[in-house]
């Protein structure tokens, strides 16, 4: 009997992945990224951010055909496909589904103030009661820049749609979004249940350009014929799955319910809980979106802590502080040769732009306590590791004031959660187990289509087969040295805040 797959593809701001999962195993069949090397942003100006939706598009075509080649597999085979993208992003379309410019993706800053106006314009209240969030940098207020600066493109604008959306788009010629997605782009109304209308008036926004709302899990939409030639898929085939990168990663590890929790530890760092009441933080300096599973009826939140200087800062730490030549895992065995707290070093990690967890402000990396007589690189590195950790542990105390229970993270076996100093010490500092388990992005964007499609019948038999690597508990002999050096850290980061 000739093998059937899920098809999920995910779409970062880097690259495309794209996996096959084999229907009955559950299992990864096959994987690949296009391009090879880091997708180019174009930043005509400085906090400006954007991407060309055709390169998308492409890299897009270029996963879909290498994939099924590496699994031997063709378009028939393929029973039902997912997405998995980049958060917060606005694509403009005119009524031949035509881009109207290149698509403001999720790092781009320019509609901070657009944002902060509404916010202050509209209310504490309003925003926070409403949307649980500042409207901010999301993709309203993206759009209410493109309304303000470029009316002559504002004017041909059809529908407007986050960068998955457009994915799905090129797949079927059907455009539509889902409520997590609404919500990422602060368009969802968590007190009506509805689509935000009070924040499209005051934007001036015609509620017509928005696209239709179709469930998270269901058949969205299918594949067009013009699709199925471009890339080899079968003219027909269901897309039932979509959701942005972060609340599809907690997905992909199996985090659907309150007091479940997923973290990412890449470039930047995330940790992101799942609440089942609603919750948001005063300063928005964790946000709150709906889950992939929330519904009207059942309030599935999820609460996202970023923290932009994670992974950067320990490649920065190999560029220039680490000996030359030195691996990432000789630079983890070099930290774990210094004692917990680093004998005094302590390191704000905060050097990746405006911290959102610290309500925007930019303070920089800086590294406090070295004395020239005793300290080493080694020293310095470890402060690095734990000084993200701590960061996360920062986010995580706003987390449980909103009511949430962190006893057990999931995470992905990669990046920052290979390094045995930096597990055991987010272990030791927030007393939580973490389970690492071998996923990744488009493995859960697949899963989430044999969801939608109906083949599993809930999330458990879907990621039954998820595979866990390895447990790592709080060694309660050292937590009193985990959070003695966690404190001093936090002094130092309330030292730099009030200066």
């Amino acid at each position: 009997m000739k093998k059937q797959y899920f098809l999920g593809l995910d779409l970062g701001s880097s690259s495309v992945k794209a996996s096959l999962v084999d229907v009955e195993t559950g299992k990864c069949a096959a994987t690949t990224s296009y391009p090879g090397h880091e997708a180019p942003i174009i930043a005509i100006k400085s906090g400006w951010a954007e991407q060309d939706t055709e390169m998308w598009w492409n890299n897009c075509k270029l996963c879909i055909n290498k994939v099924k080649e590496i699994a031997n597999a063709s378009g028939e085979d393929i029973i039902s496909i997912g997405i998995s993208y980049q958060m917060h992003g606005l694509v403009c379309v005119d009524k031949d589904l035509k881009v109207l410019r290149p698509a403001i993706i999720w790092c781009d800053s320019r509609a901070v103030q657009y944002g902060d106006k509404a916010f202050n314009d509209l209310g504490a209240g309003m925003c926070l009661d409403h949307l649980l969030n500042s409207p901010g940098n999301f993709t309203a207020s993206k759009l209410a820049w493109v309304k303000k600066n470029e009316p002559e493109i504002y004017s041909q604008i059809y529908k407007f749609m986050l960068p998955g959306d457009f994915i799905a788009m090129k797949l079927s010629g059907v455009v539509n979004t889902t409520i997590s997605g609404l919500s990422e782009g602060i368009l969802w109304d968590f007190k009506e249940k509805k689509t935000a209308d009070f924040l499209l008036a005051y934007y001036g926004i015609d509620k017509c350009l928005m696209p239709y709302v179709v469930p998270t899990f269901s058949v969205q939409c299918v594949v067009s014929k013009k699709a199925a030639i471009e890339t080899g898929l079968k003219e027909g085939t269901p897309i039932c799955y979509r959701a942005g990168d972060q609340p599809n990663n907690a997905l992909s590890l199996n985090v659907f319910n309150p007091g479940e929790i997923a973290s990412t530890a890449g470039t930047s760092g995330v940790v992101y809980g799942v609440l089942g009441n609603i919750g948001y933080d005063k300063k928005s300096r964790v946000n709150t979106f709906a889950h992939v599973n929330y519904t009207p009826e059942k309030e599935r939140l999820g609460v996202l802590l970023c923290i932009n200087g994670t992974g950067i800062l320990n490649a920065w730490m190999r560029r220039t502080i680490a000996p030359e030549g030195i691996s990432y895992p000789d630079m983890n065995e070099m930290a774990s040769s210094i004692p917990i707290g680093c004998e005094g070093v302590s390191v704000i990690p905060f050097g990746n732009g405006a911290e959102r967890v610290l309500e925007n402000k930019e303070f920089g990396c800086s590294i406090h306590g070295v004395n020239f007589n005793k300290h080493g690189k080694a020293h310095v590195m470890r402060a690095a590791q734990e000084g993200i950790v701590f960061s996360f542990c920062y986010g995580m105390e706003i987390m449980k004031s909103m009511g949430m229970e962190i006893k057990k993270i999931h995470a992905g076996n990669a990046n920052m959660f290979l390094s045995g100093v930096f597990r055991n010490t987010l272990a030791g500092v927030s007393g939580a187990s973490i389970e690492l388990y071998e996923t990744d992005g488009s493995v859960g964007a697949a899963k989430g289509a044999g969801i939608g499609i109906g083949y599993y019948k809930d999330n458990n038999e879907a990621f039954s087969s998820l595979e866990k690597l390895a447990v790592i508990e709080p060694d309660d002999g050292k937590r009193t040295k985990y959070l003695e050096a966690y404190f001093v850290w936090k002094e130092r980061l309330q030292h730099a805040i009030n200066v």
